[in-house]
């Protein structure tokens, strides 16, 4: 396993990180499978587990705060806010309110008396940098948290934020969680420069998108994962997107076979290689989904396999762009680009 500083912070985190999505209903992942996937995952040398409250509306957290018990001070906890919990207004978003109310939660599930990173898990707009980050601070100074994050932010907002705190004398983000992988790469455009120009650390997640680069999804094969039970219309190879993204996974596996690689290894060792990233997040569903993955914990891809993924996928292009959660407001909504 490699390690790497967390952006400014001084902490060594571990280059693969594990993400607990998949804990509880989302991925029928029960409470002795989530515990023998941490201890693999330790055991193995990574540092860094990754959760949130919306993952399984809390189960998640519930299930890896049991997991760690009598091992906290060992691991980079993080778990992240602001997506609906619940259909109450005020139960979502990035308000004062909110977050103060919510993290306790999260402590509460986890198990723990503070994360060590807490991370706005998508950009709010109808809240201001000023009012979210003096929270933040709040919380931080209180001993809650030791630093926090935001998660899939646009750079536009990733370098207001910045600015924000330093023009109110905040602690500011230290962290950025975007999507990236061989097949969504337009974070490389705007993001990973913003962020390689604060300084911030950079936790990928999605590095296989969503199985498209797991090895299980190949031409002439059913498409039969977890994910493609849950969102259908993201594998669907009648669309014209999904039969993009098939010929460049089909392509992406003759690089790997000729440099005798798994599809995992590549697309972990790609995602790993940018000097931006610190760490890629993993979501096994199951210990056999992890062992796969940690394959790759210590894979260095040549120039030459770099080269032939640009080939493929271009730097700076997404081949599924409608699946991106960054999209700023005014171009989902009409009225918001019409006086």
């Amino acid at each position: 396993m490699q390690y790497r500083t967390l952006g400014r912070t001084g902490v060594q985190v571990s280059s693969l990180a594990l993400g607990a999505m998949n804990f509880g209903k989302i991925g029928r992942t029960t409470q002795d499978e989530a515990t023998a996937i941490v201890d693999a995952a330790l055991e193995a040398g990574i540092n860094v587990i990754d959760t949130a409250d919306r993952y399984s509306e809390g189960e998640s957290e519930e299930m890896v705060g049991k997991a760690i018990a009598g091992r906290r001070d060992d691991i980079v906890l993080a778990t992240k806010a602001s997506m609906p919990m619940g259909d109450e207004r005020n139960h979502q978003g990035s308000s004062r309110r909110w977050l103060i109310t919510e993290l306790d939660n999260s402590l509460r599930r986890l198990g723990v008396d503070h994360v060590d990173l807490y991370q706005i898990h998508r950009w709010d707009p109808s809240t201001s940098d000023e009012e979210t980050l003096s929270a933040l601070t709040d919380l931080q100074r209180a001993g809650k948290i030791r630093y926090f994050g935001s998660s899939t932010f646009p750079a536009y907002r990733i370098v207001q934020a910045q600015w924000a705190a330093r023009e109110h004398h905040l602690s500011r983000y230290a962290t950025e969680q975007p999507g990236y992988s061989i097949l969504q790469r337009a974070i490389e455009t705007h993001v990973l420069p913003v962020t390689e120009e604060y300084g911030l650390g950079v936790l990928v997640w999605s590095p296989l998108a969503s199985g498209w680069l797991s090895g299980a999804i190949r031409a002439g094969q059913e498409v039969a994962t977890n994910r493609s039970a849950l969102l259908p219309e993201r594998f669907d190879l009648t669309i014209p997107s999904n039969r993009t993204r098939l010929d460049a996974v089909e392509r992406l596996a003759g690089v790997a076979d000729e440099a005798g690689l798994t599809m995992i290894q590549l697309a972990l060792g790609f995602v790993t290689a940018h000097p931006a990233v610190t760490s890629a997040l993993i979501g096994p569903r199951t210990l056999d989904h992890l062992h796969s993955q940690l394959a790759a914990a210590d894979t260095v891809l040549s120039a030459d396999v770099l080269d032939a993924i640009d080939a493929i996928v271009a730097p700076g292009t997404d081949l599924a762009p409608h699946e991106k959660y960054d999209t700023p407001p005014a171009l989902l909504d009409p009225s918001l680009r019409r006086r």
